[in-house]
């Protein structure tokens, strides 16, 4: 059985606050939170893909010594985060079952339907 991660608006949004809030820094978190919640193949990709960027841009940002910045770097970290606020809040989580069922299970007459 598939294990569940469900989360609502609200949560997903405090994710995402965190990651936009960390200018990006922290954008890795909610991935190995859900890697670790769920274990699946597809989150723990996420969650490495997203801390080989931070391998990469970090040195990246560290190592341009001109004083306008780079703006190839400013562009991938723009772009990197509003794909992880994609991911975040509309992707990742599983959304949790309505309190109504959307329809009702008629029980199974016993018996052979064509001897009545």
């Amino acid at each position: 059985m598939a294990k569940r991660l469900e989360a609502g608006w609200w949560q997903r949004i405090v994710w995402v606050f965190l990651a936009w809030g960390s200018c990006g820094l922290l954008v890795w978190v909610p991935f190995l939170y859900a890697a670790i919640r769920r274990g699946r193949g597809s989150d723990w990709g996420a969650f490495a893909s997203f801390a080989f960027y931070e391998c990469v841009t970090l040195p990246w940002a560290a190592s341009g010594g001109s004083s306008s910045g780079d703006p190839f770097l400013g562009v991938a970290v723009v772009l990197t985060m509003f794909l992880a606020a994609g991911l975040l809040l509309f992707g990742m989580f599983d959304t949790p079952p309505s309190k109504q069922p959307l329809y009702v299970v008629m029980p199974a007459q016993q018996g052979n339907p064509y001897l009545r």
